[in-house]
């Protein structure tokens, strides 16, 4: 018996297995054509503000620490992703009073909850620049589904993304017991951001 007649066999028997590996490798290979290039965020020129109204008088504060992972080709946005991490002991209303109160448990925790994160689940176009981000928030370990609307400007190399959400307080937990009553608290809550990046392709 000759060679040729021994591997015919085991060529046939092969022959399946081949074409199975490469049905199960075709998605992964879209995929990674698909993926969306990560861009970079700069710190010195990102935001993040938050605004509580306490007895009908808009106070200002923002968080000093953050980092955003950001993947996202503006073209096939579908494709994307972004992941956001805030330190809760960074918010800073600027004034040593409110500053040494809003890390305490009945606020913002931090000590149990160090992060408030963002992850998002879809991301689709909105027109020129335009995107709507669905994603879960997280704060004081309560997670809720939030649409985002973000636009994106480009200036040489750098995109910036700015947003506003409004969300409610007590939905999170922060203020709650006798901080509940909305009469003195205002239960919306508005965060807004700017977020600069480097490494985003053309709009």
């Amino acid at each position: 018996m000759t060679m040729q007649t021994l591997a015919r066999p085991l060529l046939r028997a092969a022959a399946p297995l081949a074409l199975a590996a490469a049905l199960l490798a075709a998605p992964w290979a879209a995929q990674a054509q698909n993926k969306a290039p990560a861009a970079q965020l700069v710190p010195a020129a990102s935001e993040i503000v938050f605004t509580t109204t306490p007895m009908g008088v808009p106070v200002e504060g923002r968080f000093g620490k953050f980092s955003a992972t950001v993947a996202l080709d503006p073209k096939k946005p579908e494709g994307g992703s972004v992941a956001l991490s805030i330190d809760t002991g960074s918010a800073r209303f600027g004034t040593p009073e409110l500053d040494g109160e809003v890390g305490k448990p009945v606020w913002l925790a931090v000590a149990k909850f160090p992060q408030a994160t963002f992850q998002s689940t879809r991301i689709s176009a909105a027109g020129a620049g335009r995107f709507q981000v669905a994603g879960k928030l997280t704060i004081k370990g309560t997670s809720q589904d939030v649409v985002v609307p973000v636009q994106v400007t480009q200036s040489g190399a750098t995109s910036t993304a700015t947003g506003t959400l409004k969300i409610k307080r007590l939905g999170f937990k922060v203020g709650d017991g006798e901080w509940a009553d909305t009469s003195m608290l205002a239960d919306d809550v508005q965060i807004r951001f700017k977020l600069a990046l480097t490494g985003l392709p053309p709009l």
